[in-house]
Order: C-alpha cells, then structure tokens, then sequence
C-alpha cells in the first residue's frame, strides 16, 4: 500500500511540473492564457464554451415553442376573421 501511495504523490508532483511547462510553452507562443491544470484543459465542455442539453430539456424547449407559435397563429386567425 505504500508504493501505491509513493506513486500517487510522485504522478501528483509531475503533473504539477507538465502544467507549469503547458503554462511556459503558452506564454511563449504568445498565448496569454495560462492552462491551470489537466482536467481544466482536457474538458470538452470548459474548453469550447458550450453546454449540453439533456433530452428531456430539449423536448420540454420544442413543447413551449410549439404553444408558442400555436397561440401565435391562433391569434392571427382570430384577427383575419374579423
């Protein structure tokens, strides 16, 4: 148990050292960004700037947009009758 233990806080310390290098390489390459850690970086979420939408949200979305546009032509009917 305690070479597992050793080896966790030895891949701890060198992937402090990969970020800091990341960090160094950015700042060489002009990119003013510093990648802070790993699972920031490798994150397909953060890294992009886009979120996903569950199915059910989705759904729940094209629902009130199709009472939406229901109403909507609902009202124009109501206006053209007239």
């Amino acid at each position: 148990m305690q070479i597992i233990k050793l080896l966790k806080e030895e891949e701890s310390k060198l992937q402090k050292q990969l970020t800091a290098i990341q960090g160094a390489i950015a700042a060489l390459n002009g990119h003013g960004a510093k990648i802070t850690s790993r699972a920031r970086a490798g994150s397909a979420n953060t890294s992009s700037g886009k979120r996903t939408l569950s199915a059910a949200g989705r759904a729940a979305i094209s629902r009130a947009a199709k009472a939406r546009w229901a109403r909507i032509r609902a009202q124009k009917t109501r206006k053209e009758s007239r």
